[in-house]
């Protein structure tokens, strides 16, 4: 992962490694849906493993799309919700959906 000075993720980088991913395009959708526990999510999504979510889980958190809340129950409950910056990275990823569907039709 390329850092810049700021210690951020750079947004090339970052860019890449979350569009170019097709599971953490599925996770973002997931919790925008409100599917926001990791064993939801697995029964959610066809071929999602518990490690491979793991992944990308802790990559969204990193790059600062998702936040985790752990709860403290027994047994314990974990959720992950969209920050203020995930919330408009799925806005710009749906002004690209609608900008497809304008330039190539609904079918795309």
């Amino acid at each position: 992962m390329t850092v810049e000075k700021t210690g951020t993720p750079s947004v090339k980088r970052m860019i890449e490694d979350v569009v170019g991913c097709k599971w953490s395009l599925s996770v973002i959708d997931m919790v925008k849906r409100g599917i926001n526990r990791p064993g939801a999510m697995v029964r959610e999504e066809d071929g999602l493993t518990t490690k491979v979510l793991n992944q990308r889980l802790a990559k969204l958190k990193r790059y600062g799309v998702l936040e985790k809340t752990i709860f403290p129950e027994v047994p314990p409950r974990v959720e992950y919700q969209l920050t203020d910056f995930g919330r408009s990275f799925v806005a710009i990823l749906e002004s690209i959906e609608q900008l497809q569907r304008r330039h190539f039709g609904a079918d795309t």
